[in-house]
């Protein structure tokens, strides 16, 4: 039987069902890139081996390497964790279970850079019209950049000097304040 005769037989590609998983599930679009980068990566890492033929011992070396040879941050590394374990319990239904002890990437110990309020102000100068009311609205009311894009006229309550957030991270809504300077 030649290679082109049982294209029709072979189940769907291992990254659909991935996406096709993710979708079902209401992931994030950018969840899901990220998962599908994570997981490509785990499978060229070992060579094209499929994730079925592998466990717990692949993934565990594959953090590792992570960690040791990349020096990536901690968020990185659960981020890859996350990929692989939601990989291998709903697509592949073989749950990781304990993947043992393996070399944590370290978390930074120094604090994030925080803009003084001189040097935001000097930020806010270069921008006008809809970039300076995002500017002023992310550093007045603690959006995010995506959330402050997706925000609409009706999420913004003047009398009660209220902005509500849908589907913010995580898909949950929030409510967060809306800056006085944000209202002339």
């Amino acid at each position: 039987m030649g290679h082109h005769m049982n294209t029709y037989s072979r189940p769907p590609k291992l990254m659909q069902r991935v996406k096709a998983t993710m979708r079902v599930k209401r992931y994030s679009p950018r969840t899901e890139k990220t998962y599908c980068y994570w997981i490509r990566f785990f499978i060229r890492f070992h060579g094209m081996r499929h994730p079925a033929s592998m466990g717990a011992p692949e993934v565990k070396a594959f953090l590792e390497h992570l960690a040791v040879e990349r020096r990536v941050a901690a968020a990185t590394q659960n981020q890859a964790l996350n990929a692989l374990v939601f990989l291998y319990r709903h697509i592949l239904e073989q749950p990781l279970g304990d993947i043992g002890e393996f070399s944590r990437a370290k978390r930074s110990r120094r604090l994030p850079v925080v803009l003084s309020h001189e040097e935001v102000t000097r930020v806010l100068c270069h921008l006008s019209g809809p970039m300076y009311l995002m500017g002023t609205l992310m550093h007045g009311s603690g959006l995010r950049l995506l959330e402050t894009c997706r925000l609409r006229v009706r999420d913004i309550d003047f009398e009660r000097q209220v902005i509500t957030v849908r589907a913010g991270k995580g898909d949950k809504d929030r409510t967060t304040l809306l800056p006085t300077s944000c209202i002339s």
